[in-house]
């Protein structure tokens, strides 16, 4: 079994963890995701108190992950959504669809969404967390 930290150069470096932890046993790959903000490259929140807007950003440093993994979003089997508000995210739910389908197409693994009192960015609204596999 070999594992590989996998920290993509057009994220923000990780100070305490890794981006994501690929695990391979034979012909076997798992890619654990750490949960992943609206950071920007430098690593500031962006699209200040818009949900979806953090959204599309997470997403969007997920597909960084993977693809510096040698996988994509049909790979995600597991994905956990962290938000700190359930009725933003339950007014929200068309516009993160939109957001869903551009970058993960019509792919929906697992997922479960857990309202939280905060994230650890106080201008955070959500992160997104997860598990791809081959």
């Amino acid at each position: 079994m070999s594992k590989q930290a996998i920290n993509p150069k057009e994220l923000a470096a990780p100070i305490g963890f890794a981006h994501g932890w690929l695990v391979e046993s034979g012909p076997a790959r798992t890619l654990y995701l750490a949960g992943q903000c609206g950071y920007d490259h430098s690593g500031s929140i962006v699209h200040k108190g818009d949900l979806v807007g953090q959204l599309d950003q997470a997403l969007g440093n997920i597909g960084l992950i993977l693809r510096d993994a040698e996988m994509t979003f049909a790979d995600v089997v597991q994905l956990n959504f962290y938000v700190t508000s359930r009725d933003d995210y339950a007014t929200a739910r068309k516009a993160f669809g939109q957001i869903w389908r551009r970058h993960c197409g019509k792919h929906y693994p697992g997922m479960a969404m857990f309202q939280v009192v905060s994230l650890f960015d106080p201008e955070a609204r959500i992160e997104v967390q997860g598990i791809a596999a081959q």
